[in-house]
């Protein structure tokens, strides 16, 4: 997975710094480019090579879509393409594996911010220094999530996302600070102690979160329901998430 995010996020560099690309719409409106679709290329063949018989779930491939799993890989193999459009860097790679509906192993791979989040073995997440290595993993660095001060909260929300809902929401906290990011970064920023808090009260899909979720969740971190605040789970229905709210273990949280 980690070889795979690393090639996956070359391609996309290229394509990234290259004096222009194309910008396609699909059917639900989104845009997609040729960055999404090599690296869903690339990543796909090298997951169904190693791992012939797991359901694989991505989201350029909407044949993937209508399955019915509980364990299985997913991939969003540019998450942030209106970060990537609009070259802000906020970009990621997302790979992770789902068991039982949980996603226990998973990689975030920002390469045009040179940032690299995931699991190990052993369930703890790590951040990985470059230069990235395929076949030679950096120096690591073990995360953990903050110990929180209810008080003066750090909160991180979205970049193209922000909304009125959300921002009611963040109000019924004591926030010492805000930061915005990007597409799963999100989730990142809380597993490394950067941030407290994230909540997301918009539609999200599966191959989103997955990956973020399990290095947030090797990093001691919480990603709850908004509704009823029970885990969020993997393999629902069309792998659409309810709203959400990503977070340290020590936070109080609001009602929602």
């Amino acid at each position: 997975m980690r070889r795979l995010a690393i090639a996956a996020g070359a391609r996309i560099m290229e394509i990234y710094e290259s004096p222009d690309f194309e910008v396609k719409v699909k059917s639900d409106a989104s845009p997609v480019t040729a960055a999404d679709e090599a690296a869903d290329a690339l990543i796909s063949a090298g997951l169904r090579a190693a791992f012939p018989d797991v359901a694989l779930v991505t989201e350029e491939q909407a044949a993937s879509h209508g399955q019915s799993v509980t364990s299985f890989l997913i991939v969003d193999p540019l998450d942030g393409t209106k970060e990537f459009i609009n070259r802000r860097g906020d970009f990621t790679v997302n790979i992770a594996w789902v068991e039982d509906g949980v996603p226990v192993r998973g990689i975030v791979y920002a390469p045009a911010r040179g940032r690299m989040f995931y699991t190990l073995p052993d369930g703890r997440a790590v951040e990985e220094a470059g230069p990235f290595d395929p076949d030679t993993a950096g120096a690591q660095t073990s995360l953990r999530v903050s110990q929180p001060d209810n008080a003066a909260l750090m909160v991180v929300a979205s970049k193209s996302h922000r909304d009125q809902a959300t921002d009611d929401y963040i109000s019924r906290y004591n926030v010492r600070d805000m930061t915005s990011a990007g597409s799963s970064l999100k989730f990142c920023l809380v597993a490394s102690g950067e941030a407290d808090l994230y909540p997301r009260l918009g539609r999200t899909m599966e191959w989103d979160t997955a990956a973020g979720h399990a290095v947030l969740a090797g990093a001691g971190g919480r990603v709850l329901r908004f509704d009823d605040l029970t885990p969020l789970t993997y393999g629902k229905p069309g792998f659409a998430n309810p709203f959400f709210i990503a977070c340290a273990p020590g936070v109080d949280l609001a009602e929602g």
